[in-house]
């Protein structure tokens, strides 16, 4: 299994600095602290496993991220922007993505696209 995956990932997201001036409510792990700041991104890990074995021993593990991509009425601009900064860091740490989907969070008033990449680790 590949545990520093979170660690690259976040290297990653801070090494762009597009993405960085355009997330003012900062990258975070699973939960923002301050569920006011937007535009945001929260990534959350949501499988890494061993993947592939040979001779009992794991030779590949695959790691899949669900990148979330926060915005509010007045920064709801910035998310297409923000999704296509986001798809070219994934896909340049080995990443591709799967899933792709824009949300609203009627509770919340907050709009809400989900991204999900997956990449195996050898």
């Amino acid at each position: 299994m590949s545990f520093d995956a979170k660690t690259e990932l976040l290297a990653g997201l801070k090494a762009n600095s597009t993405l960085v001036s355009l997330c003012t409510g900062g990258f975070h792990n699973r939960k923002a602290p301050n569920v006011n700041a937007f535009p945001r991104i929260v990534y959350t890990e949501i499988n890494n496993a061993d993947d592939s074995f040979a001779d009992n021993q794991v030779i590949t593990s695959e790691v899949r991220f669900q990148i979330s991509i926060f915005t509010n009425e007045s920064t709801v601009s910035k998310e297409t922007p923000i999704a296509k900064e986001v798809d070219k860091v994934m896909k340049s740490l080995g990443y591709s993505r799967y899933s792709s989907v824009d949300l609203y969070e009627e509770d919340e008033k907050v709009f809400h696209k989900a991204m999900r990449y997956q990449k195996i680790f050898f």
